[in-house]
């Protein structure tokens, strides 16, 4: 198979074989992404690989819910997507159950993006995971304001 130098592949924004991997299961995907500043969870359906988000939750909705402004410099942190992850359950549970796409990011336990897949089952959403690749519960409770947000989002 010849390998066609796409703009997004030379970007380094897009691993396109992994794409047509999630493409061919024909089924609704997660998609978590790390930036320099927040945590963003999507829902995304595809079809005919047009892309279409049904539901989004960036960790800067966080500061609704009791997340000191002045701690706002942490909405990146391993607690920021736990609870990304926490809300964005709530708000996907009537939805069809969906596989993770984690992007380019590189898959490391304990990491931002397993501790918001950890928010979104703790959330009661049902999704293929594996425990051992979770966070330690002290590294995602090390905020001291973190009772006070999760119980905000799950009233």
């Amino acid at each position: 198979m010849k390998i066609i130098p796409r703009k997004r592949r030379i970007q380094g924004k897009t691993n396109y074989t992994k794409r047509r991997r999630l493409l061919e299961a024909r089924k609704p995907r997660i998609a978590i992404r790390k930036s320099n500043k927040y945590i963003t969870i999507q829902y995304i359906e595809s079809k005919l690989a047009q892309d279409s988000i049904k539901v989004g939750v960036n960790s800067k909705e966080l500061l609704e819910y009791g997340w000191p402004k002045e701690k706002s410099g942490s909405l990146k942190s391993i607690t920021a997507a736990y609870l990304a992850g926490l809300l964005f359950g709530k708000k996907i549970s009537k939805l069809p159950p969906a596989i993770v796409d984690t992007g380019l990011i590189i898959s490391t336990k304990g990491s931002k993006v397993y501790a918001a897949l950890k928010g979104i089952v703790d959330s009661g959403y049902k999704i293929s995971h594996n425990t051992e690749v979770f966070p330690d519960e002290k590294s995602i409770k090390s905020k001291d304001f973190f009772e006070k947000v999760k119980s905000n989002i799950t009233k």
